[in-house]
């Protein structure tokens, strides 16, 4: 494929990237198409990470593509406040058919960040609505990931992510991480030890009042910072002092939802439902941006007390419930049902595991970790020069024709779902010969 890249790459303020470096020696991808991406110098290359972790179905998937082709055609646009169009009905319903029990109504979004911003204000409206307006305090945990707007970084615990932006939210705590090195390493799963970190939730409330707090946001896996697995029992003991205290709790399933971990969500894996879900990049397989609340049927009624023709909630988004999104949002479903990729997703896993954990001795690898179709290989970090050995890792499977993702010093994958186990066997490969050729 002989594509022309561009001449000027000056204007593209690009985000979380090196700009200076990148712009030096660019790698441009052209085209795509199921598991691979094709780079500007016709290069095949094996898609490890879903894209960012959204491409769960693959690449120009047929039907997704064809659904938003007809869609732009019939109707491109409609105004989502006080007026609908069917399609964003008929994909909330099944949405909420394949959600846990309870998961009774939808709102969308446009983005991950925008369904964690969306959550916390709904949280905040709905105890306030309940006639508890001073449970204003919000509680995330260390190394959380919930996207990139102030509620997010406020309650996430990335410190890059928030020490550039001054003053956050108030009245935001956090819970610890559940990353132990010493007692989970190499763990095949989920780690046996830890769960008793939900209890320090406990010394919060007793620090702040639980009449003080509205909602404790948590991801499932937390995946952006490197895969850090909730210890066996973990999620269940946040639930139950949550529930004890009148204290919402939301997932972020922004990565774990649509499949990811062998079932549709992180909720139905861990047998754990929260109150609220945000969701995002599976939703449309990437294709158009989307992102969509989950809230219980408790949440939702709570707003719909006044008059009939008062707007309950004054949220929202001009590109809530695209059609195009829709469209492949509906597209994208099917997709996944047709083709049983969730299913997929959990038969593959244990040859996923047995691949990564294949990996254990090879020069600096100091951990891995795995679940689902989720993998993640810590490295030791070259002394003074943390994320160095993880980006030159980075770059020389690029060169081999595999992407990886990079977050710190590990290595994390997520391929598509349709990957197959020969897929497998030469992501396998390719980090075997990057790890044992870094400095």
């Amino acid at each position: 494929m002989n594509v022309q890249s561009p001449n000027d790459l000056r204007a593209f303020w690009m985000p979380f990237t090196a700009n200076r470096q990148f712009k030096q020696n660019p790698r441009m991808f052209v085209a795509a198409k199921d598991m691979h991406y094709t780079t500007a110098d016709g290069r095949e290359v094996l898609d490890g990470t879903a894209g960012l972790w959204c491409c769960n179905a693959g690449h120009a998937r047929p039907k997704i593509v064809e659904a938003v082709q007809a869609q732009v055609a019939e109707l491109d646009y409609a105004p989502a406040f006080q007026m609908g169009h069917p399609k964003a009905f008929e994909l909330a319903n099944r949405l909420v058919d394949m959600a846990p029990a309870g998961m009774d109504h939808v709102f969308y979004t446009n983005s991950g960040s925008e369904s964690v911003e969306t959550a916390l204000k709904i949280a905040l409206a709905y105890h306030r609505a309940r006639g508890e307006g001073q449970r204003t305090r919000l509680i995330g945990r260390e190394r959380g990931y919930h996207g990139v707007n102030f509620g997010g970084i406020s309650v996430g615990g990335i410190v890059n992510n928030r020490k550039f932006f001054g003053t956050l939210l108030n009245g935001v705590d956090h819970l610890p991480h559940t990353h132990l090195p010493e007692q989970n390493s190499y763990s095949r799963g989920v780690p046996e030890h830890g769960a008793e970190l939900a209890d320090d939730l406990e010394r919060i409330v007793a620090l702040h009042g639980p009449e003080t707090i509205a909602a404790v946001i948590v991801e499932p896996m937390a995946g952006s910072t490197g895969v850090i697995l909730p210890p066996k029992g973990y999620l269940e003991r946040l639930r139950a002092i949550t529930e004890k205290h009148g204290i919402l709790l939301i997932f972020d399933e922004v990565i774990t939802g649509f499949g990811r971990l062998g079932a549709p969500f992180g909720a139905d894996y861990f047998g754990v439902t929260p109150d609220m879900m945000t969701t995002a990049k599976g939703i449309t397989n990437g294709v158009v941006p989307m992102g969509a609340v989950f809230c219980s049927g408790a949440i939702h009624d709570a707003f719909m007390q006044g008059p009939e023709n008062t707007i309950e909630l004054f949220h929202g988004y001009t590109y809530s419930g695209n059609p195009l999104a829709a469209a492949a949002g509906l597209a994208t479903l099917e997709t996944y049902r047709e083709e049983g990729l969730f299913e997929r997703c959990a038969e593959l896993a244990p040859y996923f595991e047995d691949m990564l954990h294949g990996l254990k001795g090879l020069p600096h690898v100091m951990d891995i970790r795995n679940l689902g179709l989720v993998g993640a290989v810590e490295l030791e970090p070259v002394a003074g020069a943390p994320t160095k050995r993880a980006f030159e890792a980075f770059l020389a499977a690029y060169d081999e024709g595999l992407l990886i993702r990079t977050t710190g010093d590990i290595i994390a994958l997520s391929p598509p779902l349709i990957i197959d186990k020969a897929q497998i066997d030469r992501i396998g490969e390719v980090l075997t010969k990057v790890l044992k050729n870094l400095a």
